[in-house]
């Protein structure tokens, strides 16, 4: 059984519009390279087949990792304004020094100018729910580590 992700409504329209070129155009381009690269001659020592082909394989391997993405996802609404961080609030966190780091809770594919943590991990498993001045205690390596909510966005 697949996991769920939950993604927001942009990278959710975002990953379907890339499968859709992926599928189509895509496999158009790398096939159309193929075949000009196979009319130059012998295959062994063709650079231009050999490009072509690996560029081949990571084209196909991003589709399927983009169709498990979708395979069994959750759109989400992200929730602007209410103070509660969910999975596509962008947290402000400190770490114990004062200084507050910022971080998108959500999905790896979700474009942000923030890192990404998940809200399966440890510590975004525990934010999800959490308020500012929420405090947060999540394990590592056996450790307990506690960090306060500065902000939600």
């Amino acid at each position: 059984m697949a996991e769920t992700r939950e993604l927001s409504r942009e990278a959710f329209e975002r990953l379907k519009a890339e499968l859709e070129e992926l599928t189509g155009e895509g496999r158009i381009e790398i096939a159309n390279k193929i075949e000009a690269a196979r009319a130059l001659g012998d295959l062994s020592e063709n650079g231009d087949y050999h490009a072509a082909k690996d560029q081949q394989g990571k084209m196909e391997a991003r589709i399927r990792q983009i169709q498990g993405i979708l395979q069994d996802v959750r759109v989400v609404e992200v929730r602007a304004a209410d103070g509660v961080v969910s999975v596509g609030s962008i947290v402000g966190i400190d770490f114990g020094g004062g200084d507050v780091e910022r971080y998108l809770v959500g999905h790896i594919e979700e474009r942000a100018e923030v890192d990404v943590l998940s809200p399966e991990s440890p510590l975004g498993s525990q934010l999800i729910g959490k308020k500012i001045g929420d405090s947060a205690t999540y394990e590592v390596n056996g450790r307990q580590l506690t960090v306060k909510v500065a902000s939600v966005e």
